[in-house]
């Protein structure tokens, strides 16, 4: 959808702890790293690989006013600059030429798309309240540390308040238009849960974990003697406090340079690999409520408490099923989605003009 894909997709910040390994590249092929109970993947299996599509149609360097009509709507060349902005924006980095046909003709799809689903929303008469446009930009406003920095997200992206207000109304009109649609599905029962659960045994191995919180002081490893010394000293007084039994959760928040400050150091459940290698070892070595001695990384200094360790396991049906049940409900709305958008491109007159 135009107003997802031009704000709230990059309006999202990920928070990275500061001891777990860099993100692989988004081509990188990655395992889970959370419990295997609560990330169904799709299945391994299924059919042969496709033929390799054609190359998409060349994109005219200079683009005309007008991109597309749908039904007599025209979709104008600002609207397709927006979602090309944004998409640069949370890449860091412009289209890549050898990529740029693919990309925005992916991107005047999706508007097409935005396009049908706002003029059906129109014809059934969807209505959305003042209160929840005013709800749905609150919403993004609050992921940004102050107002100065929303308007300048809105001003990279060429929107303003009475365009985001407009987007957030169609948005919103068009995701009730998909919830009315999926409303009537039913859900998958008991037995297409087991069937997936008995195809998909790799889905289901949980390897061994543990739940640690961590204390960091931050330091360069390029810093100069006087820095790392004045960071070990005060890793050192909060690894005697920490020994001492002074609450742990407590000594995080008050001195962890680190984003799991705030929840008391608490970095949940992590496999073997997640961390980096001196954080991964020690924390398998430690038994649930020991609290290490300092440990040097790439951050700076860490204290480490184990909260629990759980042994490589094989998640059993009854564990697994409610978010088997929620991929399988999940896959079955995309299919509808897609029977549905499918329809109505075969019902309009759609015409591209690039």
């Amino acid at each position: 959808m135009k107003f997802k894909i031009a704000v709230c997709l990059l309006l999202a910040a990920a928070a990275l702890s500061a001891c777990r390994k860099s993100p692989a590249p988004a081509s990188a092929t990655t395992g889970t790293t959370g419990q295997a109970a609560s990330s169904v993947t799709p299945p391994a299996g299924g059919p042969p690989p496709a033929t390799p599509a054609a190359p998409p149609k060349p994109v005219p360097a200079q683009l005309p006013d007008v991109i597309a009509r749908v039904n007599g709507e025209e979709i104008h060349k600002p609207e397709l600059d927006q979602i090309i902005k944004t998409m640069e924006a949370r890449a860091g980095q412009p289209v890549p030429q050898d990529r740029r046909d693919e990309i925005y003709r992916n991107a005047i799809d999706q508007l097409v798309i935005y396009k049908l689903l706002s003029q059906e929303s129109k014809k059934r008469g969807i209505k959305v309240e003042p209160s929840e446009i005013a709800g749905k930009i609150a919403t993004i406003r609050g992921q940004f540390p102050t107002d100065e920095a929303f308007q300048k997200a809105l001003k990279d992206r060429g929107m303003n308040p009475d365009t985001l207000k407009h987007d957030a109304e169609v948005d919103l009109s068009v995701t009730k238009l998909v919830n009315a649609e999926e409303a009537s599905l039913a859900g998958p029962s008991d037995q297409e849960a087991k069937e997936f659960y008995g195809k998909n045994p790799e889905q289901f191995k949980e390897p061994e974990q543990v739940r640690a919180s961590h204390i960091l002081v931050r330091v360069d490893p390029k810093a100069d003697a006087a820095a790392k010394k004045k960071a070990r000293t005060e890793i050192d007084a909060v690894l005697k406090q920490a020994k001492s039994g002074t609450s742990f959760e407590a000594l995080a928040k008050e001195h962890s340079q680190d984003g799991s400050a705030s929840q008391g150091g608490d970095l949940g459940y992590f496999p073997k690999g997640q961390m980096v290698p001196e954080f991964d070892k020690v924390s398998f070595e430690l038994k649930p409520g020991q609290i290490s001695d300092v440990v040097t990384t790439q951050f700076g200094y860490h204290v480490i408490k184990v909260v629990d360790h759980k042994a490589e396991r094989v998640v059993p049906f009854e564990e697994a099923q409610a978010k088997i049940k929620e991929y399988l409900t999940t896959q079955k709305k995309m299919q509808h989605r897609d029977a549905f958008i499918q329809d109505l491109k075969k019902k309009a007159k759609i015409e591209v003009l690039v």
